[in-house]
C-alpha cells in the first residue's frame, strides 16, 4: 500500500529550509518539467539530499536513516543478494526475529517489498528513509567488503541470466534465480487437480513466487512482447516473443506446471478452480520505475492450462508519426489527410502489425483543448492524456456500435475505433464521417485496396464508402538489422527484382546489410523493429471504381497511379536504406498471391 505523503515543499518552507520565493519557483519548473519536487529542489541548489530526506521522512511518518554513521548488521545484509538491493536501492541494516529493517530510496514500491520478504525469508519488512548517495555507497562498501555471504541468492549477471539462442537450435540456460528457486520448490507429488485448496497454498510458496516473478522479469529486459508458458507431456516450455519472433528461453519440469500456472492466475485475478474454459485477466506491474500491463489469457489444453501474457510498456506507445518508420511523403500525406474535418481513415494490416501503435501516435498528434476526441475499443491497451476512451463491456451490453451511438451525442471531434467488426459498427462510423466528424479505425486485410473489398462483403453501400473513406493504411513490422553487428554484402541486382526493383544489368552488384549476430541482439542479427507502410488515398479515380465494384486488381492499380507504393516497394526502400534484410520483408510482407 502506498504511504500517503504531505506536501514535502511547504514543509521545508516551515522548517526553514525553503523559502516561499524558491518554493514558488520550484513549482514553475515542476509544471513545465513534471518530475519529482525533492529532487527539483537539490538540482536547483536550494537544499541538499540529506535536508530533504529527512523533511521528507518526516512528512511521510517514517524514521530517517544516516547510512554514514549508522552501523549495519552484516547478517542483515547477507540475507539479500547485491543484485536486488542495487535493483531497488535499498540496504538491509539490521534484523530482529522476522522483521527485518531496510533503509530505501522509494518507500512506494510494493515489488521491493514483495522481493525482500521472498529472499530473506522476513515475515515484515520496516524500512526508514535514507539519501540514494548514502544508500548506493553503502551497498558498494558492505557487498564488496564480504557483508554477502553463502545464503544469498546467485546474482543475475550476465553469466547467469536467460540467454536467448539465435537463428539455429540450441538451448537457452536458465538463470540463476530460477534454477535456485526450483531446488528450492523440489520435485514434489502431483496435486490434484480437484484439490483447490492445495493448489492455491503451493502457488504461494516463495520459490513458485520468485519463478513467476522473474519470468516476467527477464521478459522486460529481453524486450519481449509476449510470454507462454506452456505445458507439455513432459515439461513446461517458456518462449519469449521478441520483435514479432518467438523464442525458446527454457524448460521448467513438470511438477512446476501446475503451482506455476495456477499462481499467474491468482496474480491476474483469475479462478483458479475452473480450468475446463479459457480466461482472461490482467497483471499492473511496476519494475525498475516503469509500469506495465500484463494481459493474461488462459486456455485450456489436452496437458494443462498454457498461459500467454502480452506485456504492455505503458511509457513506449507514443513514440511520434517520425519514429514509426514513414518515408517523408507519406508521413507528409498522412499528416494532411488527419488533419481534415470529416472522413473516415482505416488502417489495416495482421493482428501485431502495429496499427493500434500508429492511431494513438496520430491521437497524440491531434490532441488539443480545441478537439474532443473520444475511442471505443477493446481492451484499451493505453491511457492517453486528454482523450476520452471507452472500453467494451459486452456483459454490460457495452458494444462497439452502442457505444458509437453515444458518441454521437457527445459532441465529438475525432472518433476512433478500435477495430471495424461488423456491419452495424461499420455504418455508425460512417454515418460519424458524414455529419462532420473524422473517424479512424482498423480493419484485417492483407493490403490497402483489400480494406474497400472488405467493407463491401461487410454489406456496406459501395457510394457510401466512397463518400466517406479517406485513405486506406496497410502495414507490417519488420525487424530492424541490429547496429552493434551491421556488416555490409552484395548481391546480384537480379535477386532484388521480386521487389520491384529494376536495374540496367541484373548482374551488377549491389550492397546490402545483415547483422551477423552479438550478445545485444542475443545472436538473431536482429534488434528493434520498424513499419512497413502502403498508403493509398482516395481520389476520384478510385472512387468511381468503388461505386462500380471493381476488382481489387483494379483499385490496385488506380492507387499505384494516383502515387501509392505497395508493401514491398517500401520494405524494398527500406532494404536498400540497410535497415533491414530481403529476408525480413519477405517474411512479414510475401503473403499467398503477393
Amino acid at each position: 500500500m502506498a504511504i500517503a505523503r504531505k506536501d514535502l515543499g511547504e514543509a521545508l518552507v516551515t522548517k526553514g529550509k525553503l523559502t516561499k520565493e524558491q518554493l514558488t519557483e520550484v513549482r514553475d519548473v515542476q509544471r513545465s518539467a513534471p518530475g519529482d519536487i525533492g529532487r527539483i529542489i537539490v538540482d536547483l541548489g536550494f537544499a541538499d539530499e540529506r535536508a530533504v530526506t529527512e523533511v521528507r521522512a518526516e512528512t511521510l511518518g517514517m524514521p530517517f536513516v544516516d547510512l554514514s554513521t549508522q552501523r549495519i548488521d552484516p547478517a542483515a545484509v547477507n540475507s539479500v543478494p547485491e543484485h536486488l538491493a542495487k535493483r531497488h536501492k535499498v540496504i538491509p541494516v539490521g534484523k530482529n526475529g522476522n522483521q527485518l529493517l531496510v533503509a530505501v530510496v522509494n518507500p512506494n514500491d510494493p515489488v521491493a517489498v514483495q522481493d525482500l520478504r521472498l529472499a530473506s525469508g522476513a515475515q515484515q519488512i520496516k524500512m526508514a528513509l535514507a539519501t540514494e548517495d548514502d544508500v548506493l555507497a553503502a551497498i558498494d562498501r558492505m557487498y564488496k567488503s564480504g557483508g554477502s555471504s553463502g545464503n544469498e541468492v546467485v546474482p543475475m549477471t550476465s553469466d547467469s541470466a536467460v540467454t536467448l539462442p539465435g537463428s539455429g537450435a540450441g538451448q537457452a540456460n536458465l538463470s540463476a534465480d530460477i534454477r535456485q528457486a526450483i531446488a528450492g520448490y523440489g520435485a514434489r507429488e502431483e496435486i490434484a487437480e480437484d484439490d483447490t485448496e492445495s493448489m492455491a497454498k503451493v502457488s504461494e510458496e516463495a520459490p513458485i513466487i520468485r519463478i513467476a516473478y522473474t519470468l516476467i522479469q527477464r521478459a522486460i529486459v529481453d524486450a519481449a512482447s509476449d510470454i507462454h508458458i506452456e505445458p507439455d507431456r513432459r515439461g513446461v516450455r517458456v518462449r519469449y516473443r521478441i520483435d514479432g519472433v518467438l523464442h525458446e528461453v527454457m524448460p521448467l519440469p513438470k511438477y512446476i506446471d501446475k503451482p506455476l500456472i495456477s499462481r499467474f492466475k491468482i496474480m491476474s485475478d483469475m479462478n483458479i478452480a475452473e480450468r475446463r474454459v479459457p480466461q482472461d485477466g490482467r497483471i499492473p506491474i511496476r519494475w525498475e520505475n516503469k509500469d506495465y500491463d500484463l494481459r493474461v489469457s488462459c486456455l485450456p489444453t489436452v496437458h494443462g492450462e498454457k498461459i500467454v501474457m502480452r506485456i504492455l510498456d505503458k511509457s513506449n506507445v507514443l513514440i511520434g508519426l517520425n519514429r514509426l518508420g514513414f518515408s517523408p511523403e507519406v508521413q507528409a500525406q498522412l499528416e494532411e489527410l488527419v488533419a481534415q474535418p470529416n472522413g473516415m481513415f482505416l488502417t489495416t494490416g495482421p493482428t501485431g502489425s502495429g496499427k493500434t501503435t500508429t492511431l494513438y501516435s496520430v491521437l497524440h498528434k491531434l490532441n488539443s483543448v480545441e478537439k474532443n476526441i473520444i475511442t471505443i475499443e477493446d481492451p484499451v491497451e493505453y491511457q492517453l492524456s486528454g482523450i476520452s476512451q471507452v472500453q467494451v463491456h459486452k456483459k454490460a451490453g457495452l458494444t462497439f456500435a452502442n457505444a458509437m451511438r453515444s458518441f454521437l451525442r457527445q459532441d465529438p471531434d475525432i472518433i476512433m475505433v478500435g477495430e471495424m467488426r461488423d456491419l452495424e459498427t461499420a455504418e455508425i462510423g460512417i454515418e460519424a464521417s458524414l455529419t462532420g466528424h473524422l473517424v479512424l479505425t482498423t480493419l484485417h486485410t492483407n493490403d490497402a485496396p483489400s480494406a474497400v473489398i472488405r467493407m463491401v462483403d461487410m454489406g456496406v453501400e459501395p457510394y457510401l464508402i466512397s463518400a466517406t473513406v479517406i485513405a486506406c493504411l496497410a502495414q507490417r513490422l519488420a525487424r530492424k538489422i541490429c547496429q552493434k553487428c551491421k556488416v555490409p554484402y552484395q548481391v546480384p541486382a537480379g535477386e532484388l527484382r521480386r521487389f520491384g526493383f529494376k536495374h540496367a544489368d541484373p548482374n551488377e552488384l549491389i550492397t546490402l546489410h545483415k547483422g551477423e549476430g552479438c550478445e545485444a541482439c542475443k545472436y538473431t542479427g536482429y534488434k528493434g523493429r520498424i513499419g512497413i507502410f502502403e498508403m493509398m488515398r482516395i481520389n476520384d479515380e478510385v472512387r468511381e471504381l468503388m461505386v462500380r465494384r471493381a476488382p481489387l486488381a483494379d483499385l490496385r492499380e488506380a492507387g499505384k497511379a494516383n502515387g501509392m507504393h505497395e508493401l514491398r516497394e517500401d520494405g524494398l526502400d527500406k532494404v536498400l536504406a540497410g535497415i533491414t534484410t530481403p529476408e525480413e520483408v519477405m517474411r512479414v510482407v510475401f503473403t499467398a498471391g503477393h
